[in-house]
């Protein structure tokens, strides 16, 4: 059975201060991504044993545990790619340009992008994906790690907005923190993963 493994880092804990802190990106990855990568490798061993001994009383348990725990390590494996030290500024080509076409403008997209980030009640993600049914941009509001998302849309870039990610160094001010994310999105990660979602993402889904 495979299983899960906690990526390393692109950069050095330190490397995104002053935006968010050494101390704040250690216990982020460290524990709390590596929580997740746990998480999901212990439901798949237990789904495993369920099978093994015939044993389903615990399965609809399990379902969610990996949902919510595989969500987790997605989400922060995407997340981790979309920021880079001496980032930020405005994207450029084909994403600047499906920004323009889909929101109007950059400065919309991010006051949209922002407003459903701090709108978020409770834990979540800010969620800019790809539509591969409707061959669009959208924004969305993912709950937790796993919940309130279309199903087959692809994650261009998100934001942690769970308190783990900004508590220590923003206390209760998300704003700050939403605003001092834009100064570090790595816009080419961002490009890189638009052009992946585009390039045969409705045969995946199996739409003409």
């Amino acid at each position: 059975m495979s299983t899960y493994t906690l990526p390393d880092l692109p950069y050095d804990y330190s490397a995104l201060e002053p935006q968010i802190s050494a101390r704040i990106m250690e216990l982020h990855h460290s524990k709390h991504h590596k929580a997740y990568v746990d998480g999901a490798n212990n439901a798949l061993a237990a789904m495993a044993e369920a099978r093994d001994t015939g044993n389903f009383a615990n399965i609809n348990r399990l379902e969610k545990d990996l949902a919510f725990h595989l969500g987790g390590h997605v989400n922060h494996s995407i997340f981790w790619t979309n920021l880079a030290p001496g980032a930020g500024g405005t994207p450029e080509g084909e994403v600047a340009a499906a920004l323009q076409e889909f929101f109007g403008s950059f400065d919309a997209f991010k006051a949209h992008f922002n407003a459903v980030s701090l709108g978020i009640q409770g834990s979540g993600w800010g969620v800019l994906a790809w539509d591969p049914v409707g061959a669009q941009l959208v924004i969305q509001q993912l709950f937790d790690q796993q919940g309130n998302t279309a199903q087959g849309t692809i994650p261009i870039l998100q934001l942690d907005m769970w308190e783990h990610a900004f508590y220590l160094d923003y206390q209760n001010v998300k704003a700050d923190y939403v605003q001092a994310f834009w100064n570090i999105v790595n816009w080419e990660n961002v490009s890189q993963r638009f052009d992946a979602a585009r390039s045969g993402a409705a045969s995946t889904l199996l739409i003409s």
